[in-house]
């Protein structure tokens, strides 16, 4: 298992796209500092197919295969604003899918821990991330709707598809002070919120609109 900080990641000349994709995230109403400046170091470029090489800096959402998406950069930064996340914590993502937003995680935090339930997805997610030079990430196939048992309790669990329900298996492994955020609704309608546990029970906030891809498994939709 790879651990550390991450220091620094590589990038190829697009230092100013990073810039640029960064202000654009700052004008959607994202203010984190900390959050802007993953946005700012991570080189998207990485994560998407090469035929999309063009589009990498765009702030939208683009498809990486396997009826997946590489979601809008605005959206994953506004996610992991609400997180709060203080740069210590051990967070589990369900959902690696390309490995841009598990990219952004590692630079706010300790440690990710990322389940990805498509193999290929996680292998190119792991040679991405690689390139990148990130070394605080692992990842494991598998049904993400289980969570990582092995390495909980979690400060912060980040679901990067919907799930028609909080799925006990990730609440079970959310620490005592932890934060969880997923898409909560139907296959093409949910609303993005905030989960904590308070005095032994589950308190749910609603912060948005969304549209995820569905969370496939044990305890989400079904294929």
């Amino acid at each position: 298992m790879a651990s550390g900080r991450v220091k620094h990641v590589r990038g190829d000349g697009s230092g100013a796209s990073r810039a640029r994709l960064a202000e654009a995230v700052r004008r959607r109403g994202v203010r984190d500092p900390a959050v802007l400046g993953a946005v700012g170091d991570v080189p998207r470029h990485l994560f998407v197919p090469h035929a999309l090489l063009a589009r990498a800096y765009d702030d939208a959402a683009l498809p990486i295969g396997h009826g997946q998406n590489i979601s809008q950069p605005s959206t994953q930064a506004r996610c992991l604003e609400a997180l709060r996340l203080t740069g210590s914590d051990k967070v589990l993502e369900i959902g690696t899918g390309s490995g841009y937003q598990t990219a952004l995680l590692a630079r706010l935090v300790a440690q990710v821990f990322s389940v990805e339930l498509i193999p290929q997805l996680a292998e190119q997610a792991r040679a991405a991330i690689l390139a990148a030079g990130i070394a605080n990430v692992s990842l494991l196939i598998g049904d993400g709707t289980l969570g990582w048992r092995d390495y909980a309790p979690y400060d912060a669990i980040v679901v990067a598809a919907a799930s028609p329900t909080i799925p006990q298996p990730l609440l079970e492994q959310l620490g005592p002070r932890g934060r969880m955020l997923l898409p909560l609704g139907e296959r093409h309608n949910q609303v993005l919120t905030l989960v904590r546990l308070a005095g032994g029970r589950t308190v749910s906030t609603p912060l948005a609109g969304a549209r995820f891809v569905p969370l496939l498994g044990t305890f989400g939709f079904d294929a």
